[in-house]
């Protein structure tokens, strides 16, 4: 074993302390060990020390101190926030909690501690391996790796398992709690917030889909605790409070309606998604963890995919509203020399440029036409590389929407290869989509896996494909509500051996097909639909790790009432997850005031629909000017890796002002603010930022003018502010806030 120790006196001290009133006097000295050829301020990142039974890890922001507990299990027993002798915790934990064939097993059985290692990640984690040896009956057959990570300055600890069969016969993993915690405080004195940490409620709560984090804050004790879960869409599921003062943060439960399961044969691993916990105090307003630490956390550390992207784009065009499937060569020739002039980088092909091999293709509608995924000759006679290079000679680069896993029973895919498809309880192939399309879903866990691969692959490596859209349902629908309506039933597919176990291991495969093709173009950019998550609005943790965006809802309503829902969307789902990772439909770029819409979409990922070939050449000038103020902005400030929220507004409504900041909070050289109202009686706000260097001076300037309106410092901004006019009662307007410090 490598133990490393750093000079944190602070933990050290808190050691010795706990050791003397827990009556341990044996130190043995020489089970320390000190690694000096590491730079110290690397050694000030993460420490581990071990005295005896006691083990530490700690970085400048967080301890968390394990127990070898009588069973031989290391146990948790205390997370503090270094300076601070406050346990979050009321007692040694179950540290994790599973079933195995049906009896529970959790950090209180019998084990025997096999190793203690030193681990890395890509993103600066450091922490160690536990690997432990089951060492009773019930566990013999299984061992298991706890692997803990902590990160440069943050109060983050992030946790997963490997659980690997090592007897003789297949193992059933359920009901897994990666992480498994006794707070020091119970449901009545709490708050929690779940739904993307925006809801407040009272009591016992099991999060679902919509809780990639949620925050139970004590508002006596002015301290709480951001859990964050990184399972995949319906798979994610955090307790909180079910049971006395315990915490679980894993993957769904038996008695849950997408109940996980993994079957492991003889020798197999298997390893959970992480999830992480976040420690805070001195806060009233539990949204401070969200705005600061989570939000940097998630930014540079949760390995997301906008964090790998060098150039994000800053203006997007798809073609699904108004034309649909009603497109051809001729009319994408001219839609994309229209979003040219506007200054639009990507041009996205949505459905309708494909067709089938089977029969009465004429009479199928664009869902309908899925699966063999061949260019529609009557639209596109001289095939899409044409299209695509007039749209790269343009200056964007080309995009297509293509479902991931549907099929028409009459394509040629499905006739050749009914077993590659999803069958449903009753045995037969079966849509998961939506009844209204004759569509069956075909099943991730067979080789329909490689096939969909190849049909992408082509359009990247013979088409230069740059954007991909995929859509539609894999595991569950968002539309239908029967639970039994999804994941397959098949028992001959090769990756899942029943029901319960494919619902989690189709949306891995699919994970993991969207890094297969970033291994094949790193720069390629995928949009997941919610379809394709299967929930309403649904964008996660464990898909901005493998997309980098998600394409998040329709919105059929005309501005100003569309404007406001794009921001209310944004609003609930930000900053637990990056704004630049929502797609909100269907903004037009030919709206009549397509000015506040292009305010509005700037404030997630700014995509728009429409037609462009309806604008003047005035109005196309004018768009390309917003156009080239964002691409300004972000090569100044990187203002697409950032979303916080301003100070005295809350929830995007009617008749009230909304807003949104955009802050680098890395540099402390500015970025963008959004101001907005809604109806509200009131033409005067007064805006205060937060997030800026307290000392440093900032101008305010207006979009696309070079006028400084203030000089402020980011003190001034944070205490003071200044004011914002809006004479129109549905209006909006964007800042620039600029370091101008010499």
């Amino acid at each position: 074993m490598n133990f490393v120790m750093s000079s944190c006196v602070c933990a050290f001290n808190y050691l010795i302390i706990e050791m003397v009133k827990k009556k341990i006097i044996a130190i043995i000295i020489n089970l320390i060990f000190i690694n000096a050829s590491e730079n110290i301020a690397q050694l000030q990142q993460v420490s581990t020390i071990k005295i005896n039974d006691r083990l530490i890890i700690s970085n400048n922001s967080i301890t968390r101190s394990f127990v070898k507990y009588c069973n031989g299990c290391m146990l948790t027993d205390e997370i503090i926030l270094q300076g601070d002798v406050f346990n979050f915790l009321n007692g040694t934990t179950d540290e994790f909690c599973f079933e195995i064939n049906d009896s529970l097993i959790t950090g209180y059985n019998k084990w025997n501690i096999e190793d203690i290692n030193d681990i890395t990640d890509s993103y600066k984690g450091n922490g160690i391996v536990i690997s432990l040896k089951g060492a009773e009956k019930l566990n013999e057959c299984l061992k298991l790796e706890m692997t803990y990570l902590l990160y440069p300055e943050l109060p983050v600890i992030r946790k997963k398992l490997k659980i690997t069969n090592t007897g003789k016969t297949d193992v059933k993993i359920e009901s897994l709690e990666i992480e498994s915690l006794g707070l020091s405080w119970d449901k009545v004195e709490s708050n929690i917030y779940k739904d993307y940490a925006r809801k407040e409620i009272k009591g016992s709560y099991e999060g679902n889909w919509d809780d990639p984090l949620i925050i139970i804050h004590n508002p006596q004790l002015r301290r709480g605790i951001a859990l964050g879960n990184e399972a995949p869409s319906v798979m994610k599921c955090t307790d909180i409070f079910l049971e006395g003062n315990h915490v679980g943060i894993g993957l769904t439960h038996k008695k849950n309606d997408y109940p996980f399961r993994k079957w492991l044969k003889s020798g197999e691993s298997w390893e959970s998604p992480f999830v992480f916990i976040c420690l805070y105090k001195d806060s009233d307003d539990p949204m401070w963890v969200i705005n600061n630490p989570v939000n940097d956390f998630v930014r540079r550390n949760l390995g997301s995919r906008l964090s790998n992207i060098e150039e994000l784009p800053v203006f997007v065009y798809n073609t699904w509203r108004p034309f649909q499937d009603r497109i051809n060569d001729s009319l994408i020739y001219a839609v994309a020399t229209s979003a040219a002039a506007c200054g639009f980088e990507e041009f996205i092909i949505d459905a309708g440029w494909y067709s089938t091999l089977g029969d009465n293709v004429e009479e199928l509608n664009w869902a309908d036409r899925c699966g063999d995924w061949i260019i529609d000759s009557t639209k596109f006679p001289e095939g899409l590389k044409p299209v695509f290079d007039s749209i790269v000679n343009l200056g964007m680069k080309p995009g297509l929407w293509i479902s991931l896993a549907s099929a028409h029973p009459g394509s040629k895919v499905y006739r050749c290869h009914p077993e590659w498809f999803i069958k449903n309880k009753y045995g037969d192939p079966t849509n998961l989509h939506n009844p209204g399309h004759e569509i069956y879903t075909a099943c991730m866990g067979t080789d329909w896996y490689e096939y969909i691969k190849s049909v992408i692959l082509f359009y990247i490596r013979e088409c230069g494909l740059k954007y991909v859209k995929l859509d539609l349902s894999i595991v569950t629908s968002a539309y239908i509500r029967d639970v039994e309506l999804s994941g397959c039933y098949a028992n001959d597919h090769p990756y899942h051996k029943d029901h319960h176990e494919s619902l989690y291991v189709l949306f891995d495969r699919c994970m993991t097909l969207f890094d297969e093709l970033h291994k094949e173009d790193p720069e390629l950019l995928i949009d997941c639909t919610f379809e394709t998550a299967g929930k309403p609005q649904l964008n996660d943790y464990a898909i901005i790790k493998h997309a980098e965006v998600g394409w998040l809802s329709n919105i059929e309503d005309s501005p100003p009432f569309s404007n406001l829902l794009i921001r209310k969307y944004a609003w609930k789902r930000t900053p637990v997850i990056p704004a630049s990772s929502l797609v909100i439909g269907n903004p037009s770029v030919n709206d009549p005031d397509y000015q506040l819409t292009i305010k509005t979409i700037s404030g997630s990922f700014p995509m728009l629909l429409g037609d462009p070939t309806v604008l003047t050449d005035e109005e196309k000038l004018d768009i390309k000017g917003w156009a080239d103020w964002l691409r300004n902005m972000q090569n100044k400030y990187n203002f697409m890796m950032f979303r916080q929220d301003l100070p005295g507004f809350n929830e995007p409504s009617d008749g009230y002002w909304d807003g949104w900041a955009r802050i680098n909070t890395e540099t402390g050289e500015g970025g963008i603010i959004g101001i907005f109202r809604h109806g509200s009686d009131e033409n005067e706000m007064n805006i205060t930022i937060n997030g800026l260097e307290e000392r440093k001076k900032y101008g305010i300037k207006k979009a696309r003018e070079d006028k400084i309106l203030y000089q402020m410092t980011g003190k001034q901004l944070l205490l003071n502010g200044f004011k914002v006019e809006l004479n129109k009662l549905y209006d909006g307007e964007l800042f620039e806030i600029e370091s101008i410090d010499f």
